[in-house]
Protein backbone atom coordinates (compact mmCIF):
# COMPACT_ATOMS: atom_id res chain seq x y z
CA UNK A 1 0.00 0.00 0.00
CA UNK A 2 1.20 3.58 -0.94
CA UNK A 3 1.79 6.16 1.77
CA UNK A 4 -0.46 9.32 1.91
CA UNK A 5 2.99 11.10 0.38
CA UNK A 6 5.33 10.66 -1.71
CA UNK A 7 8.82 12.54 -1.70
CA UNK A 8 11.15 12.85 -4.25
CA UNK A 9 14.85 13.29 -3.08
CA UNK A 10 16.00 14.03 -6.67
CA UNK A 11 13.69 17.48 -7.60
CA UNK A 12 16.00 19.51 -5.00
CA UNK A 13 18.37 19.29 -7.43
CA UNK A 14 16.25 20.08 -10.80
CA UNK A 15 16.68 22.76 -12.85
CA UNK A 16 13.92 24.10 -15.54
CA UNK A 17 15.57 25.81 -18.51
CA UNK A 18 13.01 27.88 -20.23
CA UNK A 19 12.43 30.94 -22.28
CA UNK A 20 11.32 33.59 -21.05
CA UNK A 21 7.92 34.11 -20.45
CA UNK A 22 6.58 35.77 -22.88
CA UNK A 23 4.92 39.30 -23.11
CA UNK A 24 2.10 38.87 -25.43
CA UNK A 25 0.61 36.48 -23.60
CA UNK A 26 0.06 39.15 -20.46
CA UNK A 27 -0.57 41.40 -22.81
CA UNK A 28 -2.97 39.10 -24.46
CA UNK A 29 -5.12 38.46 -21.53
CA UNK A 30 -5.37 42.23 -19.97
CA UNK A 31 -7.39 42.44 -23.82
CA UNK A 32 -10.02 40.49 -22.55
CA UNK A 33 -13.30 41.57 -21.20
CA UNK A 34 -13.26 41.75 -17.95
CA UNK A 35 -9.46 41.29 -16.90
CA UNK A 36 -8.60 41.81 -13.73
CA UNK A 37 -5.60 40.54 -11.30
CA UNK A 38 -6.75 38.14 -8.73
CA UNK A 39 -6.61 38.61 -5.15
CA UNK A 40 -3.36 36.94 -2.75
CA UNK A 41 -4.38 37.01 0.35
CA UNK A 42 -2.61 36.16 3.43
CA UNK A 43 -3.56 33.69 6.10
CA UNK A 44 -1.60 34.46 9.50
CA UNK A 45 -3.27 32.14 11.33
CA UNK A 46 -2.50 28.95 9.21
CA UNK A 47 1.34 30.21 9.20
CA UNK A 48 1.28 30.45 13.02
CA UNK A 49 -0.39 27.43 13.41
CA UNK A 50 1.81 25.70 11.50
CA UNK A 51 4.94 26.84 12.65
CA UNK A 52 5.44 28.98 9.11
CA UNK A 53 6.87 32.67 8.24
CA UNK A 54 3.73 33.63 5.42
CA UNK A 55 1.17 31.72 3.97
CA UNK A 56 -0.92 33.58 1.10
CA UNK A 57 -3.67 31.86 -1.22
CA UNK A 58 -4.05 32.79 -4.66
CA UNK A 59 -7.88 33.16 -5.21
CA UNK A 60 -8.82 32.58 -8.75
CA UNK A 61 -12.59 32.33 -7.60
CA UNK A 62 -13.13 35.80 -9.94
CA UNK A 63 -11.38 34.79 -13.35
CA UNK A 64 -12.50 36.91 -15.90
CA UNK A 65 -15.99 36.47 -14.21
CA UNK A 66 -15.76 32.42 -14.00
CA UNK A 67 -15.37 30.33 -11.06
CA UNK A 68 -11.85 29.17 -12.31
CA UNK A 69 -7.97 29.86 -13.86
CA UNK A 70 -9.02 28.07 -16.36
CA UNK A 71 -9.63 30.50 -19.04
CA UNK A 72 -6.23 31.77 -18.92
CA UNK A 73 -5.00 28.28 -20.72
CA UNK A 74 -7.94 27.80 -22.65
CA UNK A 75 -8.33 31.48 -24.21
CA UNK A 76 -4.21 31.59 -24.90
CA UNK A 77 -4.62 28.25 -26.58
CA UNK A 78 -7.90 28.66 -28.86
CA UNK A 79 -6.30 32.04 -29.89
CA UNK A 80 -2.66 30.05 -30.95
CA UNK A 81 -4.65 27.00 -32.03
CA UNK A 82 -6.76 29.39 -34.51
CA UNK A 83 -4.29 32.20 -35.78
CA UNK A 84 -1.94 28.64 -36.77
CA UNK A 85 -4.74 26.81 -38.33
CA UNK A 86 -5.87 30.07 -40.49
CA UNK A 87 -2.30 30.83 -40.99
CA UNK A 88 -2.40 34.15 -39.33
CA UNK A 89 -0.10 36.67 -37.63
CA UNK A 90 0.66 35.80 -33.73
CA UNK A 91 -0.09 40.25 -33.92
CA UNK A 92 -3.68 39.13 -35.23
CA UNK A 93 -6.66 40.79 -32.77
CA UNK A 94 -8.65 38.06 -31.11
CA UNK A 95 -11.34 39.59 -33.34
CA UNK A 96 -9.90 39.48 -36.47
CA UNK A 97 -9.18 35.69 -35.58
CA UNK A 98 -12.91 35.38 -34.80
CA UNK A 99 -13.98 36.54 -38.19
CA UNK A 100 -11.36 34.13 -40.37
CA UNK A 101 -12.64 31.50 -38.01
CA UNK A 102 -16.21 32.26 -39.02
CA UNK A 103 -15.68 32.85 -42.71
CA UNK A 104 -13.75 29.21 -42.97
CA UNK A 105 -16.71 27.67 -40.68
CA UNK A 106 -14.48 26.81 -37.93
CA UNK A 107 -15.88 24.98 -34.23
CA UNK A 108 -14.36 24.04 -31.47
CA UNK A 109 -14.63 20.80 -29.77
CA UNK A 110 -12.93 19.76 -26.21
CA UNK A 111 -14.08 17.46 -22.94
CA UNK A 112 -14.18 18.63 -19.22
CA UNK A 113 -14.99 17.84 -15.53
CA UNK A 114 -16.51 21.56 -15.40
CA UNK A 115 -14.59 24.57 -15.23
CA UNK A 116 -12.74 23.77 -18.52
CA UNK A 117 -15.33 23.64 -20.49
CA UNK A 118 -16.86 26.36 -19.21
CA UNK A 119 -13.97 28.62 -20.23
CA UNK A 120 -14.04 27.09 -23.47
CA UNK A 121 -17.39 28.20 -24.14
CA UNK A 122 -16.77 31.65 -22.63
CA UNK A 123 -13.75 31.89 -25.72
CA UNK A 124 -16.02 30.53 -28.52
CA UNK A 125 -18.50 32.89 -27.56
CA UNK A 126 -16.07 35.63 -27.78
CA UNK A 127 -15.02 34.91 -31.25
CA UNK A 128 -18.81 33.98 -32.03
CA UNK A 129 -17.98 30.67 -33.14
CA UNK A 130 -19.48 27.38 -31.54
CA UNK A 131 -17.80 24.41 -29.21
CA UNK A 132 -19.14 21.07 -28.72
CA UNK A 133 -18.11 20.05 -24.99
CA UNK A 134 -18.34 16.25 -24.15
CA UNK A 135 -18.84 15.28 -20.49
CA UNK A 136 -18.54 12.24 -18.24
CA UNK A 137 -21.78 10.84 -17.08
CA UNK A 138 -20.79 11.37 -13.26
CA UNK A 139 -21.34 15.39 -14.11
CA UNK A 140 -23.83 16.61 -12.28
CA UNK A 141 -27.05 18.73 -13.67
CA UNK A 142 -26.00 22.12 -12.71
CA UNK A 143 -22.17 21.85 -13.86
CA UNK A 144 -23.89 20.91 -17.33
CA UNK A 145 -26.54 23.77 -17.41
CA UNK A 146 -23.30 26.46 -16.67
CA UNK A 147 -21.24 25.28 -19.44
CA UNK A 148 -24.39 25.22 -21.95
CA UNK A 149 -24.84 28.98 -20.63
CA UNK A 150 -22.15 29.78 -22.13
CA UNK A 151 -23.77 28.90 -25.99
CA UNK A 152 -22.00 25.10 -25.59
CA UNK A 153 -23.67 22.41 -27.06
CA UNK A 154 -23.29 19.85 -23.84
CA UNK A 155 -22.73 16.35 -25.16
CA UNK A 156 -22.80 13.82 -22.48
CA UNK A 157 -20.67 10.46 -22.54
CA UNK A 158 -21.71 7.36 -20.93
CA UNK A 159 -18.17 6.79 -19.29
CA UNK A 160 -15.28 8.61 -16.95
CA UNK A 161 -13.35 11.79 -18.14
CA UNK A 162 -10.65 9.46 -20.72
CA UNK A 163 -13.96 8.43 -21.81
CA UNK A 164 -14.78 12.04 -23.09
CA UNK A 165 -11.24 12.36 -24.44
CA UNK A 166 -12.02 9.64 -26.91
CA UNK A 167 -15.38 10.91 -28.06
CA UNK A 168 -14.15 14.87 -28.53
CA UNK A 169 -11.08 12.91 -30.65
CA UNK A 170 -13.78 10.94 -32.64
CA UNK A 171 -15.64 14.30 -32.91
CA UNK A 172 -12.42 15.94 -34.39
CA UNK A 173 -11.47 13.44 -36.54
CA UNK A 174 -15.03 13.43 -37.99
CA UNK A 175 -15.46 16.65 -39.38
CA UNK A 176 -12.53 18.60 -40.56
CA UNK A 177 -13.85 21.95 -39.45
CA UNK A 178 -13.79 20.60 -35.69
CA UNK A 179 -10.54 21.72 -33.74
CA UNK A 180 -9.50 20.12 -31.29
CA UNK A 181 -8.36 22.16 -28.12
CA UNK A 182 -7.62 20.54 -24.62
CA UNK A 183 -5.60 21.12 -21.38
CA UNK A 184 -4.29 17.77 -21.51
CA UNK A 185 -2.22 15.56 -24.43
CA UNK A 186 -0.82 12.25 -25.51
CA UNK A 187 1.76 11.33 -28.34
CA UNK A 188 1.10 12.82 -31.24
CA UNK A 189 -1.80 15.40 -29.81
CA UNK A 190 0.93 17.78 -27.74
CA UNK A 191 0.38 21.64 -28.99
CA UNK A 192 -2.42 22.81 -27.49
CA UNK A 193 -1.61 21.72 -24.47
CA UNK A 194 1.84 23.46 -24.59
CA UNK A 195 0.10 26.65 -25.13
CA UNK A 196 -2.03 26.20 -21.99
CA UNK A 197 0.59 25.52 -20.05
CA UNK A 198 1.80 28.94 -21.81
CA UNK A 199 -1.49 30.92 -20.84
CA UNK A 200 -1.10 29.92 -17.29
CA UNK A 201 2.16 32.19 -16.97
CA UNK A 202 0.10 35.26 -16.70
CA UNK A 203 -1.32 33.78 -13.06
CA UNK A 204 2.31 33.19 -12.15
CA UNK A 205 3.22 36.88 -13.02
CA UNK A 206 1.40 38.21 -10.79
CA UNK A 207 1.97 36.32 -7.59
CA UNK A 208 5.60 37.46 -8.17
CA UNK A 209 4.26 40.93 -8.06
CA UNK A 210 1.95 40.24 -5.72
CA UNK A 211 4.51 39.39 -2.94
CA UNK A 212 6.75 41.61 -3.76
CA UNK A 213 3.88 44.39 -3.07
CA UNK A 214 3.17 42.29 0.20
CA UNK A 215 6.67 43.04 1.52
CA UNK A 216 7.60 39.24 0.93
CA UNK A 217 10.35 37.35 -0.57
CA UNK A 218 9.88 34.81 -3.36
CA UNK A 219 7.76 31.93 -2.68
CA UNK A 220 9.66 28.64 -0.94
CA UNK A 221 7.02 26.39 -1.21
CA UNK A 222 3.97 26.23 -3.74
CA UNK A 223 1.43 24.13 -3.31
CA UNK A 224 -0.61 22.98 -6.51
CA UNK A 225 -3.75 20.86 -7.53
CA UNK A 226 -3.39 18.23 -10.32
CA UNK A 227 -5.75 16.86 -12.66
CA UNK A 228 -4.14 16.29 -15.84
CA UNK A 229 -1.35 17.93 -14.71
CA UNK A 230 -1.12 20.75 -17.39
CA UNK A 231 -1.25 23.24 -14.02
CA UNK A 232 0.87 21.65 -11.83
CA UNK A 233 3.62 21.68 -14.78
CA UNK A 234 3.46 25.41 -15.29
CA UNK A 235 4.45 25.47 -11.44
CA UNK A 236 7.23 23.64 -11.98
CA UNK A 237 8.12 25.17 -14.83
CA UNK A 238 8.17 28.90 -13.10
CA UNK A 239 9.84 28.17 -9.70
CA UNK A 240 12.05 25.85 -10.52
CA UNK A 241 13.58 27.97 -13.25
CA UNK A 242 14.57 30.70 -10.23
CA UNK A 243 16.97 30.55 -7.87
CA UNK A 244 16.28 29.44 -4.90
CA UNK A 245 13.86 27.26 -6.31
CA UNK A 246 10.39 26.65 -4.23
CA UNK A 247 9.83 23.10 -3.01
CA UNK A 248 6.59 22.08 -5.11
CA UNK A 249 4.03 19.99 -3.78
CA UNK A 250 1.07 18.62 -5.58
CA UNK A 251 -2.03 17.32 -4.37
CA UNK A 252 -5.26 15.15 -5.64
CA UNK A 253 -7.93 13.54 -4.10
CA UNK A 254 -8.02 9.79 -2.94
CA UNK A 255 -10.10 8.34 -5.36
CA UNK A 256 -7.63 10.19 -8.41
CA UNK A 257 -4.33 9.87 -7.68
CA UNK A 258 -3.06 9.64 -11.02
CA UNK A 259 0.00 11.54 -10.77
CA UNK A 260 0.70 10.08 -7.20
CA UNK A 261 0.53 7.02 -8.84
CA UNK A 262 2.86 7.30 -11.57
CA UNK A 263 5.37 8.90 -9.47
CA UNK A 264 5.46 5.84 -7.35
CA UNK A 265 5.73 3.16 -9.88
CA UNK A 266 8.11 5.76 -12.06
CA UNK A 267 5.89 5.98 -14.94
CA UNK A 268 2.88 7.53 -16.64
CA UNK A 269 -0.13 5.11 -15.18
CA UNK A 270 -3.00 5.82 -16.36
CA UNK A 271 -5.55 4.55 -13.28
CA UNK A 272 -9.71 4.35 -12.53
CA UNK A 273 -10.99 7.39 -10.94
CA UNK A 274 -13.42 7.17 -8.36
CA UNK A 275 -16.50 10.19 -7.59
CA UNK A 276 -15.05 13.08 -5.66
CA UNK A 277 -16.49 16.13 -5.05
CA UNK A 278 -13.23 17.42 -5.71
CA UNK A 279 -14.60 16.99 -9.55
CA UNK A 280 -11.84 19.11 -11.06
CA UNK A 281 -9.26 16.84 -10.30
CA UNK A 282 -10.93 13.68 -11.22
CA UNK A 283 -8.86 12.38 -14.15
CA UNK A 284 -6.78 9.20 -14.52
CA UNK A 285 -4.24 10.21 -16.99
CA UNK A 286 -1.59 12.64 -16.66
CA UNK A 287 -0.54 15.06 -19.72
CA UNK A 288 1.99 13.60 -21.83
CA UNK A 289 4.17 16.49 -21.85
CA UNK A 290 3.28 17.52 -18.08
CA UNK A 291 5.09 13.58 -17.16
CA UNK A 292 8.35 14.27 -17.41
CA UNK A 293 8.27 17.34 -15.71
CA UNK A 294 6.00 16.69 -12.80
CA UNK A 295 8.24 13.38 -12.12
CA UNK A 296 11.61 15.39 -12.39
CA UNK A 297 10.60 18.53 -9.93
CA UNK A 298 7.58 17.83 -8.02
CA UNK A 299 9.28 17.15 -4.58
CA UNK A 300 6.45 16.17 -2.86
CA UNK A 301 3.03 14.45 -3.90
CA UNK A 302 0.24 13.31 -1.86
CA UNK A 303 -3.69 13.03 -1.34
CA UNK A 304 -6.16 14.67 0.88
CA UNK A 305 -9.76 12.88 1.77
CA UNK A 306 -12.87 14.00 1.06
CA UNK A 307 -13.76 15.65 4.47
CA UNK A 308 -10.36 16.81 4.35
CA UNK A 309 -10.81 19.01 1.38
CA UNK A 310 -14.63 20.05 3.04
CA UNK A 311 -12.81 20.99 6.01
CA UNK A 312 -10.58 23.22 4.36
CA UNK A 313 -13.60 24.48 2.54
CA UNK A 314 -15.34 25.24 5.68
CA UNK A 315 -12.25 27.26 7.00
CA UNK A 316 -11.57 29.07 4.25
CA UNK A 317 -15.10 30.34 4.03
CA UNK A 318 -14.67 31.41 7.89
CA UNK A 319 -11.87 33.65 6.57
CA UNK A 320 -14.55 35.13 3.64
CA UNK A 321 -12.19 32.85 1.04
CA UNK A 322 -14.28 31.57 -1.75
CA UNK A 323 -12.98 28.19 -2.78
CA UNK A 324 -14.59 25.28 -3.58
CA UNK A 325 -12.98 21.69 -2.91
CA UNK A 326 -10.22 21.84 -5.59
CA UNK A 327 -9.63 25.21 -4.55
CA UNK A 328 -9.41 24.66 -0.72
CA UNK A 329 -7.37 21.07 -1.33
CA UNK A 330 -3.87 22.63 -1.42
CA UNK A 331 -4.53 24.16 2.31
CA UNK A 332 -5.71 20.56 3.47
CA UNK A 333 -2.44 19.14 1.75
CA UNK A 334 0.02 22.07 3.31
CA UNK A 335 -1.64 21.03 6.79
CA UNK A 336 -1.17 17.24 6.40
CA UNK A 337 2.26 18.15 5.10
CA UNK A 338 3.56 19.81 8.29
CA UNK A 339 1.72 17.50 10.76
CA UNK A 340 3.40 14.61 9.17
CA UNK A 341 6.40 15.82 9.11
CA UNK A 342 7.01 16.31 5.73
CA UNK A 343 7.68 19.53 5.53
CA UNK A 344 9.76 21.43 8.12
CA UNK A 345 8.67 24.42 10.44
CA UNK A 346 10.57 27.47 8.82
CA UNK A 347 9.74 30.79 10.28
CA UNK A 348 11.16 32.05 7.17
CA UNK A 349 9.19 30.50 4.71
CA UNK A 350 7.25 31.83 2.15
CA UNK A 351 3.95 29.41 1.28
CA UNK A 352 1.71 30.17 -1.45
CA UNK A 353 -1.34 27.83 -1.63
CA UNK A 354 -3.43 28.30 -5.32
CA UNK A 355 -6.92 28.17 -4.77
CA UNK A 356 -8.45 26.96 -8.41
CA UNK A 357 -11.52 27.06 -8.38
CA UNK A 358 -14.44 29.31 -6.38
CA UNK A 359 -17.29 27.88 -4.10
CA UNK A 360 -19.53 25.46 -5.94
CA UNK A 361 -22.32 23.03 -4.16
CA UNK A 362 -20.91 19.81 -3.26
CA UNK A 363 -22.60 16.38 -0.90
CA UNK A 364 -21.13 17.23 1.83
CA UNK A 365 -19.14 13.87 2.86
CA UNK A 366 -19.44 12.32 6.20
Amino acid sequence: MSSTVFLNPFAASYSHIKDSDDPRILDFHQKLPEYATTPLIPLPTVASELGLGKVFLKDESRRFGLPSFKILGASWSIYRSLVARCGLEITTTLGQVGQVAREKNLKLVTCTDGNWGRSVSRIAGYLSISATIFVPRNMDDATREKIASEGATVRPVDGDYDDAIREAVKASEKEQDMLLVMDTSWPGFEQSSRWVVDGYSTMLAEVDEQLADHGSGAATVAIASVGVGSWAQAVVQHYKSQEPKAIIATVEPMTAACLKTSLEADQNTPIKTGDTIMCGMNCGTVSSIAWPILRAGVDMSLTVSELESHEAVEYLREKGVNAGPCGAAPLAALKKLCTSGSLKQDVKSVVVLFSTEGYRDYVIPQ
